[in-house]
């Protein structure tokens, strides 16, 4: 028979799929995927089963409601000082990873060459070979996850279309300064370049830091697109709503693109976020509050295991040196030995490389409820007890 698509054919499960096949498998308490463990706002999900009962639940319209694009709209004018046309500079999509699918089918042309900042999301590499794109490789190195800046620089060249960064960073917990921004937006401009902004984690940033949108940057307004994510924003994650905001001129063949994937996303669900993007500060603020708070609480329990743990800005995730803990000679091996005798799933963070991949860092989810945290960090403290004693 005829071979099927190289781009997909063999490829690996993802590594949140697979860990969590393994949790549930071991009974283990999973703190591989990323996803809280428990639902958004109840007035936000009782507009949505509202609107269900009422309708109409018939096809929206493919750009999405208008009352979400508005709020889409209002939202970057309230948080980021952005001034955008909800008809024709916002677009509602299927989930973030529907929206990145967009933007690179209809920005990047067989042969084009994409800036990716290693680790990265695991969707990107397929998604950016399937729309032809090359992909070129910058890192981030741990345990700061500093850039290099001539590695970037480096990258950048005639046969460059867009770079995709993810700001605030999965799997890092990276925000990146206002210097790395700058140098991007540089690079773009005098590239010619643009930019796919991945922001879903945009409303979790730590520490008094406030997110910056690579849009705001001076020349960047008419070559960025940004993507946002209520599952991310409302902690409703199976919902799977994403919205892009972007220069018309950008819009319209990223919304060519959306038609011919999923075409338009459950009004009900559009509905829903409408309303929760229009809730006051508070909300927002005590969504970061609470993310610290179990931030803090994991880091201080894994820190006191042994645990050697590197900075965490934004996002749900602590990565882990687990160099002298004896867990396996990588990554890999280390997770499988945690979930499979310490009854605790972990992600390794080689699986966010393409290639040539540092070992010895794992990452841990803290979006989830206190106990959930306490039985992990009691699991893995009796665990290594037990194996420092064997060791003995």
């Amino acid at each position: 028979m005829k071979p099927t698509n190289p781009v997909f054919t063999g490829i690996d499960t993802t590594v949140f799929e697979t860990m969590s096949r393994l949790a549930m498998a071991h009974g283990a308490v999973n703190l591989g995927q990323g996803f809280p463990d428990v639902d958004g706002p109840e007035d936000i999900r009782r507009v949505a089963a509202e609107a269900l009962v009422e309708g109409p639940n018939q096809y929206p319209p493919m750009l999405g409601l208008p009352a979400l694009r508005q709020a889409v709209a209002d939202a970057n004018k309230r948080f980021y000082g952005l001034n955008v046309d909800p008809q024709s500079e916002v677009m509602v999509t299927s989930g973030a990873t529907e929206a990145l699918a967009d933007c690179l089918i209809a920005l990047v042309s067989p042969g084009d060459e994409v800036v990716l900042i290693e680790p990265l999301y695991d969707c990107y590499l397929p998604i950016v070979k399937q729309a032809g794109g090359i992909p070129v490789r910058v890192r981030v190195t741990p345990p700061d996850w500093s850039m290099n800046e001539d590695a970037l620089r480096a990258a950048f060249s005639e046969r460059t279309k867009a770079i995709l960064i993810n700001n605030p960073m999965n799997p890092t917990a990276k925000v990146f300064s206002e210097r790395e921004l700058q140098l991007i937006a540089d690079l773009c401009i005098e590239h010619d370049v643009y930019a796919i902004c991945d922001e879903v984690y945009e409303h979790l940033v730590f520490d008094g830091a406030q997110h910056r949108p690579l849009m705001t940057f001076d020349g960047m307004r008419e070559r960025a697109v940004r993507i946002g994510s209520a599952g991310k924003t409302f902690s409703l994650t199976g919902w799977k709503v994403g919205y892009v905001t972007g220069p018309a001129g950008l819009m319209d063949p990223i919304s060519k693109a959306h038609q011919w994937l999923t075409f338009t996303t459950p009004p009900n669900l559009q509905k829903a976020v409408a309303y929760g993007l229009g809730r006051d500060d508070s909300y927002f603020a005590g969504l970061t509050q609470d993310l610290m708070s179990k931030r803090d609480r994991m880091a201080a329990g894994l820190a006191g295991l042994g645990f050697s743990v590197l900075p965490c800005a934004a996002t749900y995730f602590l990565t882990c040196d687990i160099g002298g803990l004896g867990l396996g000679r990588t990554d890999v091996e280390a997770c499988e030995t945690l979930v499979t005798q310490a009854g605790v799933a972990a992600v390794p963070v080689s699986a966010f490389y393409g290639s040539d991949a540092p070992t010895d860092y794992i990452r841990f989810c803290f979006c989830k409820q206190d106990t959930v945290i306490d039985e992990a960090l009691t699991r893995l403290a009796a665990f290594l007890t037990a194996a420092r004693a064997e060791s003995a």
